[in-house]
């Protein structure tokens, strides 16, 4: 896959984001059966006020998050619990365009410090968690929360890492 980051805060150069999103997107379309070679994805690791402007222009929310996306296609499934439609498949020697992903670093670290766990595996989490944003997979309804932080675990599980979600 290819993965291609606007370091904005150099934080995130330091935490190894290049590595982190790499691996996570991989694992993320791995597991879902789609080939990572074929596949971009567009990252911004940012801080939290232009997290939190970001948020306000596309969410009317204008407070940091920890992390946003941006799909290039809708994907979504029009059923609660229903598994989002797959990308189409790419062109030959063209990567498909999944979409884009923003990272606030603050929100990042505040979070993992706040839950006792590595800010590799946090931010490990985050990537898988908007990779699949951008696959069609949301939270707002409760079946489609429930698939989508299924995935999330799946993928992780493979990955080494623990359920974000477990106690």
């Amino acid at each position: 896959m290819s993965v291609e980051i606007l370091f904005e805060d150099p934080r995130w150069q330091a935490a190894g984001l290049d590595d982190l999103a790499q691996a996570a997107c991989d694992a993320t379309l791995l597991h879902l059966g789609l080939d990572p070679e074929g596949h971009e994805v567009a990252v911004l690791a940012c801080d939290d006020a232009r997290i939190a402007e970001l948020n306000g222009q596309f969410r009317a929310k204008p407070v940091p998050t920890n992390v946003l996306s941006w799909p290039a296609d809708d994907l979504a499934a029009d059923t609660d619990g229903a598994a989002p439609l797959p990308p189409e498949p790419p062109l030959p020697g063209m990567p498909q365009e999944l979409g884009d992903i923003a990272i606030a670093y603050e929100t990042c670290a505040r979070e993992a410090a706040e839950q006792d766990k590595p800010m590799a595996d946090h931010v490990t989490h985050l990537m898988v968690h908007g990779c699949l944003h951008l696959l069609g997979y949301d939270h707002i309804r409760p079946k489609d929360a429930a698939l989508m932080e299924g995935v999330e675990v799946e993928i992780l599980a493979k990955m080494g890492l623990a359920d974000p979600y477990g106690e």
